[in-house]
């Protein structure tokens, strides 16, 4: 049963965003839909799937980034967590397993298959990625490369917006880039009262050394298990 309803700060880039904040409501609270991060695909960029077997994708965005690029839907696809597998079927892959965890944990579910990928695992995503899943995967043993189609940059939040936004109950982080980004607006805008719920715990990591009013991530990191911690105070 729910709680008082809450006021709960969205971070994510859009277009996840909105599904969010959809997601929020539903539950009773009320969602503040203020990114810290904005996504940018780059120009003139070219995907080469020569020699290519699999695809690992470490973010919705990622997907949605090959997606807008290349109408390659056969290739078997990794996904580092559930949110990014169901956004890989939404683009029509059929074959996608979920890792259900981080960059390591993809790495090392793959490379459990590498008796099946002969040839490249190819990892499509951001110019600043969570962690090098190329390099990860060329530890055990699996033939990787990384092509760059989008870069985050952070959003500029005014000061005024950001004294209220540190007024809300909880603040939601999906990736360790957004919360790299609060830590440092919280450092010019303190917020002590301002829980932090992250999506495991890579994402809250960068919150270390601010002080706030919790910091808590769920035992899985699908963005279902993130919610339910709005509710729930340790």
């Amino acid at each position: 049963m729910a709680g008082r309803r809450q006021r709960i700060w969205i971070t994510r880039a859009q277009p996840g965003a909105d599904a969010t904040a959809e997601r929020v409501r539903a539950l009773g609270h009320e969602a503040v839909i203020a990114p810290l991060l904005a996504v940018r695909s780059l120009p003139d960029v070219t995907i080469d799937l020569g020699g290519v077997v699999a695809l690992a994708f470490t973010s919705a965005n990622g997907v949605r980034a090959f997606a807008d690029l290349s109408g390659e839907r056969v290739l078997r696809v990794f996904a580092v967590g559930a949110a990014t597998a169901q956004a890989a079927r939404a683009a029509g892959f059929r074959s996608v397993l979920s890792a259900d965890g981080d960059v390591e944990a993809l790495a090392e579910g793959i490379a459990a298959r590498r008796g099946e990928l002969q040839g490249v695992v190819l990892h499509p995503g951001a110019a600043e990625p969570a962690g090098d899943l190329a390099g990860a995967l060329e530890k055990h043993g699996v033939e990787a490369r990384r092509v760059i189609l989008y870069e985050t940059a952070p959003v500029e939040v005014a000061a005024a917006a950001a004294e209220a936004l540190g007024k809300s109950d909880a603040v939601l982080l999906h990736s360790p880039r957004a919360a790299q980004v609060l830590a440092q607006l919280l450092r010019a805008h303190p917020a002590p009262t301002l829980r932090a719920l992250g999506l495991s715990k890579a994402v809250v990591r960068p919150l270390a050394r601010i002080r706030m009013g919790g910091k808590t991530f769920p035992p899985f990191p699908i963005e279902g298990a993130l919610l339910n911690l709005i509710d729930h105070r340790p």
